[in-house]
């Protein structure tokens, strides 16, 4: 059962990537087509890195997820904009974060007011995320950012938890947001096999982005890439693969955080998943 969970799991995985230059000719090179491709955004170099290779990639075929950072979006004219944009290159799928834009580009603040808008564009994108957060967001209180997720399942159709390198604390969360009436399916969020110098590397050269700001406000969590044997995404998994597994808990895959080391990470899956056939 273990090993057929794991299985399914990394059959459903979704590549988080951020918008550098050699990230086009990256993804082509070692992502299958098959999996879904998420593109990040962050403050520094603002939404249209993400725009313009959310619509390359999906020119080449793939199913890309753009980060829409709420606070990175003007105004109601703006988000219209970037949904027409989006809508024209085909994408059906968008992840909206509250991003970390401070002060924000324009009116919103967070995440809901987006969604809300979206809802009244008559839900132009047939999937919608949001984040959820299985360790504790170091701004935010637990039981907020559960609310939160109560508060926009009327809006979204799945969410993505941030990175957590904990099992049990990843499966307590799953039962307690269960608890809480939140039934939105889970893409867990799980860092990818990122080696500590490439990773500090990468943040130094573009800025601190989505992915690489929860690291970036929790440094304790570099050393568990430093330490000898310290971090693997399987030493994660095989100790939460029941509970992730379990129907109750609604996990609908993998949401893969690469720091762009995207053939390191799609070598990673495919060698686990020979493993795990063999």
């Amino acid at each position: 059962m273990g090993a057929a969970g794991l299985r399914a799991l990394l059959d459903s995985v979704r590549y988080e990537v951020l918008p550098a230059k050699s990230t086009e000719d990256k993804v082509l090179a070692h992502v299958p087509r098959d999996v879904v491709v998420t593109v990040t955004a962050s403050p520094v170099r603002g939404l249209e890195p993400t725009l313009d290779l959310t619509g390359r990639l999906a020119g080449h075929g793939y199913r890309v997820v753009p980060h829409v950072p709420a606070r990175l979006l003007r105004d109601d004219t703006h988000l219209k904009e970037v949904v027409d944009r989006l809508r024209a290159a085909g994408v059906d799928d968008v992840f909206v974060p509250a991003g970390d834009a401070d002060p924000p580009a324009g009116t919103y603040a967070g995440a809901l007011p987006v969604l809300r808008r979206l809802t009244e564009l008559g839900r132009p994108f047939a999937r919608v995320g949001v984040t959820g957060y299985p360790e504790s967001h170091p701004l935010i209180h637990d039981d907020v950012t559960v609310q939160a997720m109560w508060d926009k399942r009327e809006h979204a159709t799945y969410i993505v938890s941030n990175l957590c390198f904990d099992p049990r604390v990843l499966g307590q969360w799953i039962v307690r947001i269960r608890r809480r009436g939140v039934s939105l399916p889970v893409h867990v969020g799980v860092a990818g096999p990122v080696q500590r110098a490439k990773l500090l590397a990468m943040a130094t050269r573009i800025g601190v982005g989505e992915s690489t700001r929860f690291l970036a406000r929790h440094p304790s969590w570099f050393l568990r890439f430093a330490a000898p044997g310290g971090y693997s995404p399987e030493r994660l998994l095989t100790p939460a693969v029941g509970e992730l597994t379990s129907p109750a808990a609604k996990v609908a895959g993998l949401h893969l955080f690469t720091f762009n080391q995207i053939a390191e990470t799609e070598r990673w899956r495919r060698a686990l998943l020979d493993r795990l056939n063999g």
